[in-house]
C-alpha cells in the first residue's frame, strides 16, 4: 500500500466517500478533538459521527504505520542486495500486516539459528541439491559426502544431510503463501482443547473452570468470554491449554507442495518437512492463532465495557431531589448523607439498622426526623452487604409513616474507590472515608454522568473481564467513551468538577483545574468568552470546548446552548428572520411563540438565504427550540420503588420490572429489585436469532421480564423477555 492509498482505503472499509475521509484527516492532523468535529464541522465532514470519526482516526494511525513499516522492511532487504522488482511489487501490494510480515521473514534477522549454522558451513548447496529432486540413482549420503569440511565443522556426510534438511525446514517455514494456506486451514479446523489440572480441581479456584476439565471448541467457534476465561485460567495455571490439528493431513499437505519428485532424497525431505512443521511452523502458528484470539476477544470485551459504560453515564438524572444515601452496613452501621438538589451535604451520621430491634427503633426515628426535617424525597440505597435488610427497614419506615418517599437502589461499584481518593478528599474534606461513600451513593442518582466520572471505569463494574485485558487500550477506549457521554450531554461551567470538566473537549486535567480555582477567585462565570481569562487556556482550547459549556442565566442565553460562539451571529439572524431576538430564550411565553415558529421553518431555505451550512442551521435550531435542554430529559427516569421484595417470594411465572444493570456476551443482568440480579440469557431475550444482547437491550432500559426459574441456594434468578405476554409487555 502506498501513502496516497490511505484515503480510498479508509473509505471503503468505512462505506463512506474518500473526500470526507480527507477532510477529517485534515481537521484531524490540524489538532482538532472528535466531538468538536462531529458537532462542529459537519459541513466539512458531510456530517460524520463520533464513532466514525474515531475510526478514520484509528485506522488512520494504523495504515500511516503499516507503511511505515512497508518501506522500513524495503529498506533493510535492500541493504541486503536482495530487493528484486517482484519483491518490491508484492511488497508495496500487500495490505495486511501479518502478510507483510510473513513475506519479510526470510529476509529478518534472526537469532543464530540450525539452519544459519548450516549455511555457515557450506550447505546450500547441498540442501539446494536435494530440494531439486532429480537424483534417482545412488544414496543421499554418496553426494553429501562431496561437502565434508573439517574447517568449517561437518566432519561426516550423515552431518552433511542434517545441516541441508535444517536449512530445507527452515525455507518451507518461511514460505510465505504456506503460512498462510495453512493459516486458513488452521482458524477454519483446529480446536481449543483444555484440561483442568488435577491439584487445582480440589481448590476453590479451580472449581470456577470444572467446565472446562475435559472441553474442545473448534477456533472458529469460540465467543469472546470462553477465550477470555480459558486464558485466565491458564494464567492461574488451573487450565492446561493447546492447539489439537489434524497433523497427518497437513502433513500430506506440506508434501505435496514440495516433493515435486519421486527422488532418493523422498524420505529426507519427508523428515524435513515434519521436523518444519513441528518445531518451526506449528507453535508459530499456534502463538499467533491464540494471540489473535485474545486480541479480538479483548477488543469485544472493551467494545461491551464502552457501550455499557456509556449507556449507564447517560441515564436519566433523577433531578430536583433532596436525597438520603444509605451506604448498607453490618458492624459499623449503614453510614447515611443527606444532599440537597445540587448536591449540598445538608448532614450525615450512622443507621444501626441491623444491631438489634431496639437499633431498629432508635435508628426509624433518627431518619424519620432527619426525613421530615430536610424535606426528603427519595433514598439511595447501596445494593452491597446488608442492602436487603436496609432496603426492608426504609420500605417499613415509608409504610408505616405513609410517607411521600421513594426509594431506589443503587449499584454502588466504585463508591468506595471515589471515597478513598485524593478528589474525594479535595471535595469533602470535614467527612470521613465511609460518609464520602454514601454522598457519593446519593449523589449517582441525581446525576449519574457528573458522579461517575470520578470514578476508574473499571471499578464500575459494568464490563466483562475488564482485568484481564489490554489496560491500555482498555483506559483509552473508556476515556473516548466517558468524551463522546460528556461532550454529548455538556457541563454547566459554574458548577462543574475538575473530574467533569477535564473531560470537555479541548480541556485537560490542569485546565479543568485552573478553571476551578478561577471560579473559585472571582466567582461564576457570566459568559463564555470569560474563559479566555483562564490560565493556559488560549484560542486553540477555547474554539474546541466552549460549545460544549453551558452557563445558566449567563448575560447571552445562547451561552446556555450547544450554539458555538462563532455561530452566534447566525443564530441571531435566524431569530431576526423569525421576527426575533435573543431575548425570547428568556421569557417563557415568547419561547412558547418562538418554538412554534421553528417548527414550520424550511431549514434548506434559510440555510441558502443566510449562506449557511443546513446541518448548522438545524443544530442551531434544535439548540433554540430548548435553551438550557439537557438530552437526558428524554430517557426514562430509574425505577423507584415503595415496598420491598425478597428471593424467597418470587414465584416462576411471575411478571416483574427491572433496570438493566450489565450486558455480557452471553446474556443481560437485571435489577428487579431485590439484591441478587437476575439473568436473561441471550436465549431468551427475543424469539428470532439475537447475534449480541446489546442489538435488543441497553444498559439502563426498564424492562417487563417474566422469573422462568429461582434457585435460592445458588442465589440466581433466571428471567426471560420473549417469554412475557404481549399484554403485559412494554
Amino acid at each position: 500500500m502506498l501513502l496516497n492509498q490511505i484515503s480510498s482505503t479508509i473509505a471503503k472499509e468505512l462505506n463512506i466517500k474518500p473526500r470526507q475521509v480527507d477532510a477529517t484527516t485534515e481537521l484531524l492532523d490540524a489538532g482538532n478533538t472528535v466531538p468538536f468535529i462531529a458537532r462542529y464541522r459537519k459541513e466539512v465532514t458531510g456530517s460524520l459521527e463520533d464513532e466514525q470519526i474515531r475510526n478514520i482516526s484509528e485506522r488512520l494511525t494504523y495504515l500511516r504505520n503499516f507503511v511505515k513499516r512497508q518501506e522500513e522492511i524495503l529498506a533493510k532487504i535492500e541493504e541486503q542486495g536482495k530487493l528484486t522488482d517482484e519483491l518490491k511489487t508484492a511488497i508495496e501490494k500487500t495490505a495486511k500486516l501479518q502478510e507483510l510480515e510473513d513475506i519479510y521473514l526470510p529476509y529478518k534477522q534472526k537469532k543464530r539459528t540450525k539452519a544459519q549454522q548450516a549455511r555457515e558451513m557450506g550447505l546450500d548447496p547441498l540442501a539446494a541439491r536435494i530440494m531439486l529432486q532429480q537424483d534417482t540413482k545412488g544414496t543421499p549420503l554418496q553426494f553429501a559426502m562431496n561437502y565434508i569440511d573439517e574447517e568449517k565443522g561437518v566432519t561426516t556426510a550423515e552431518e552433511a544431510i542434517t545441516g541441508a534438511l535444517y536449512i530445507i525446514a527452515e525455507n518451507i517455514s518461511e514460505d510465505a503463501k504456506l503460512r498462510q494456506n495453512l493459516r486458513e486451514y488452521l482458524w477454519k479446523n483446529a480446536s481449543i482443547v483444555t484440561t483442568l489440572d488435577e491439584e487445582k480441581e480440589q481448590t476453590e479456584e479451580g472449581q470456577i473452570y470444572l467446565m472446562y476439565k475435559e472441553y474442545k471448541e473448534p477456533v472458529c467457534k469460540l465467543p469472546s468470554h470462553r477465550i477470555l476465561a480459558i486464558n485466565r485460567g491458564e494464567k492461574q495455571e488451573c487450565l492446561k491449554v493447546k492447539l489439537e490439528i489434524d497433523n497427518e493431513r497437513v502433513l500430506a499437505d506440506i508434501e505435496k507442495k514440495f516433493i515435486t519428485a519421486d527422488s532418493i532424497y523422498n524420505t529426507l525431505l519427508k523428515d524435513s518437512i515434519a521436523d518444519s512443521w513441528k518445531r518451526l511452523i506449528e507453535p508459530s502458528l499456534e502463538r499467533e492463532i491464540r494471540s489473535q484470539l485474545t486480541e479480538t476477544a479483548e477488543k469485544q470485551a472493551i467494545t461491551l465495557f464502552g457501550s455499557n459504560l456509556k449507556q449507564l453515564l447517560l441515564q436519566a438524572p433523577l433531578a430536583g431531589h433532596t436525597v438520603m444515601g444509605l451506604d448498607p452496613g453490618y458492624r459499623t452501621g449503614c453510614k447515611m448523607a443527606i444532599i440537597d438538589p445540587t448536591g449540598h451535604v445538608l448532614d450525615h451520621g450512622v443507621l444501626y439498622i441491623t444491631h438489634g430491634d431496639k437499633g431498629a427503633a432508635e435508628s426509624a426515628k433518627k431518619a424519620l426526623a432527619l426525613i421530615k426535617k430536610y424535606n426528603v424525597t427519595l433514598l439511595s440505597i447501596g445494593n452491597g452487604t446488608a442492602s436487603l435488610e436496609t432496603e426492608e427497614f426504609a420500605a417499613k419506615l415509608i409504610r408505616d409513616n405513609n410517607l411521600d418517599v421513594h426509594y431506589i437502589i443503587t449499584n454502588e461499584a466504585g463508591a468506595s474507590v471515589y471515597s478513598a481518593s485524593p478528589l474525594a478528599k479535595e471535595e469533602l474534606p470535614e467527612y470521613d472515608v465511609t460518609i464520602r461513600g454514601a454522598v457519593s451513593i446519593a449523589r449517582r442518582v441525581q446525576d449519574p454522568l457528573a458522579e461517575l466520572v470520578k470514578i476508574e471505569p473499571k471499578a464500575i463494574g459494568v464490563g466483562q473481564y475488564q482485568h484481564d485485558v489490554n489496560q491500555k487500550e482498555l483506559t483509552a477506549a473508556l476515556d473516548q467513551t466517558i468524551e463522546t457521554a460528556v461532550n454529548h450531554v455538556g457541563v454547566e461551567l459554574n458548577t462543574a468538577s475538575p473530574a467533569l470538566l477535564k473531560h470537555v473537549a479541548g480541556i485537560n486535567a490542569t485546565i479543568a483545574k485552573n478553571i476551578v480555582s478561577y471560579r473559585n477567585e472571582n466567582g461564576a462565570f457570566k459568559s463564555r468568552k470569560e474563559l479566555l481569562k483562564v490560565s493556559r487556556l488560549g484560542n486553540a482550547a477555547f474554539t474546541q470546548c466552549a460549545g460544549f459549556l453551558r452557563i445558566s442565566g449567563a448575560k447571552s442565553p445562547l451561552d446556555n446552548t450547544p450554539v458555538h460562539p462563532e455561530s452566534y451571529q447566525l443564530a441571531t439572524d435566524i431569530l431576526k428572520e423569525l421576527g426575533t431576538d435573543l431575548k425570547a430564550l428568556s421569557d417563557k411565553k415568547q419561547l412558547e411563540i418562538l418554538q412554534a415558529k421553528l417548527k414550520l421553518v424550511d431549514i434548506a431555505k434559510l440555510a441558502q438565504k443566510l449562506n449557511a451550512g443546513e446541518p448548522t442551521v438545524k443544530d442551531i435550531i434544535d439548540a433554540l427550540a430548548k435553551p438550557g435542554r439537557d438530552p437526558r430529559e428524554d430517557l426514562p427516569a430509574p425505577l423507584t420503588r415503595k415496598a420491598v421484595v425478597k428471593l424467597s417470594d418470587i414465584q416462576v411465572g411471575t411478571i416483574m420490572k427491572g433496570t438493566v444493570r450489565n450486558i455480557t456476551d452471553f446474556g443481560v443482568f437485571v435489577d428487579i429489585g431485590i439484591k441478587t440480579a437476575g439473568l436473561i440469557h441471550i436465549t431468551e431475550l427475543s424469539h428470532k436469532f439475537v447475534k449480541h444482547p446489546l442489538d435488543v437491550v441497553s444498559v439502563g432500559d426498564i424492562l417487563t421480564v417474566m422469573v422462568i426459574s429461582v434457585d435460592e441456594k445458588r442465589g440466581r434468578i433466571g428471567l426471560s423477555l420473549k417469554q412475557v405476554p404481549k399484554e403485559n409487555a412494554i
